[in-house]
């Protein structure tokens, strides 16, 4: 499977496609109503901001607790179920006069049940398609996500402005709605990938069983720090130019779209092979020219090509599904996703104290050399052949492992 169209013709694929382009909709509309929500309740920027990112946060804890539920479940009813109580829980947000210590809660549950879903989500992908066209179905998902994203922003805000924030909300949750219609309607029934049942005992047991070989700690580091750096980065665009961080953004996205379509798509698997270190670097280095406090032109150039380098993600995802057995694919991608998400929130947090004590142009250099530091300590564990010299011995071991049971 080489090409996009031929991705599209397989039905469960283009159902799991709608299911996480209404999901990200859906999240970034809610996402937006609960800040203005919050924010004009309790006139907090923090809760504000807890508002709209805490589920990202929240996803820690679920991949502590009720990870193992993504290869535990039968993948349609799942996501269905999912649908349905992220409508539900959205909904209970629009509530008029919800006081914030119902509200945050709720979104704390929601944020939980976001990490199981997508192990779910993943796990399900790497089941519909062959090892080949895993990547490429990745990477169709990572290019429908920035401008379901950027739409969602626009449509949220302008829903705010029209009705009101509980109003966005009711939108958000009929989005939610829409992913469940699209998973119970378009994907087929499945058994789970794995035996028995749900708990955070076999949670911790499969999140120790994935983290005890040492080529997938490796990639586990290598796909959540370098990248959480950046994110960091990324994050001081406001302080270095107010006026001009909403283009910086952008030139963003569109280098992330081109990295994602020259690795999931334009590159052949020979020439992929090997790239997943220098796309790391090139994720981080171009920011060292921000140490010169360039203008607008040269930033956005540098940010352009910078952005490009987030293409490692899709190799290193790759690699971390050839190190996996398939009965713990769901549950060892849902932790990727639930690690990144907090080692962004991580790299956001390091990257605004370096600015609090030095400047934004400062810090920003500074956290791209700390995320290619870490590459360069990564990258001999990171060598194709001594990943693939390892692996066979981790992968017979895993093999032998008894199936973590609930």
């Amino acid at each position: 499977m080489r090409t996009y169209r031929e991705l599209f013709r397989e039905r469960e694929f283009t159902a799991l496609f709608l299911f996480s382009a209404a999901q990200t909709a859906a999240q970034t509309v809610a996402g937006l109503a609960l800040g203005v929500l919050v924010f004009r309740r309790t006139d907090s920027p923090l809760l504000a901001a807890l508002a709209m990112f805490g589920p990202a946060f929240a996803q820690l804890l679920g991949a502590a607790t009720v990870l193992s539920a993504a290869d535990r479940l039968p993948p349609r009813a799942a996501l269905t179920g999912l649908g349905g109580l992220l409508a539900l829980g959205t909904a209970v947000q629009a509530v008029p006069g919800l006081p914030p210590g119902v509200l945050f809660p709720v979104l704390l549950a929601l944020g939980v049940a976001g990490a199981a879903g997508g192990g779910v989500r993943y796990g399900l992908l790497h089941e519909l398609l062959s090892r080949d066209g895993y990547l490429l179905g990745r990477s169709a998902l990572g290019l429908a996500s920035g401008p379901v994203q950027i739409g969602g922003f626009a449509i949220g805000g302008a829903l705010v402005a029209a009705l009101t924030p509980s109003g966005a909300l009711l939108t958000a949750a009929a989005l939610h709605l829409l992913s469940a219609g699209a998973a119970r309607v378009g994907l087929r029934r499945r058994p789970p990938r794995a035996a028995g049942r749900p708990s955070v005992a076999a949670t911790w047991r499969a999140n120790a069983q994935l983290w005890s070989s040492a080529p997938r700690r490796c990639v586990y580091l290598a796909l959540w720090v370098p990248n959480g750096l950046v994110v960091g980065v990324e994050a001081l665009y406001v302080p270095y130019r107010p006026d001009a961080a909403g283009l910086l953004f952008a030139v963003g996205a569109l280098g992330m779209l081109v990295g994602d379509v020259l690795v999931g798509r334009v590159l052949p698997a020979h020439r992929r092979e090997g790239l997943a270190v220098p796309l790391c670097v090139l994720l981080a280095a171009p920011y060292l020219g921000f140490a010169l406090e360039p203008g607008l032109p040269v930033a956005a150039a540098l940010v352009a090509v910078a952005t490009v380098g987030y293409g490692a993600g899709l190799l290193l995802q790759e690699r971390l599904v050839a190190l996996t057995p398939p009965e713990l694919s769901g549950q060892a991608l849902g932790l990727h996703g639930s690690g990144m998400l907090a080692m962004q929130g991580v790299g956001a947090a390091v990257a605004g104290a370096f600015a609090e004590l030095t400047s934004a142009t400062t810090a920003m250099a500074g956290t791209a050399a700390a995320s290619l530091a870490v590459t360069a300590l990564l990258a001999p564990g990171l060598r194709r052949e001594g990943v693939l010299r390892r692996a066979e011995g981790g992968r017979s071991g895993a093999s032998a492992a008894p199936r973590p049971q609930g």
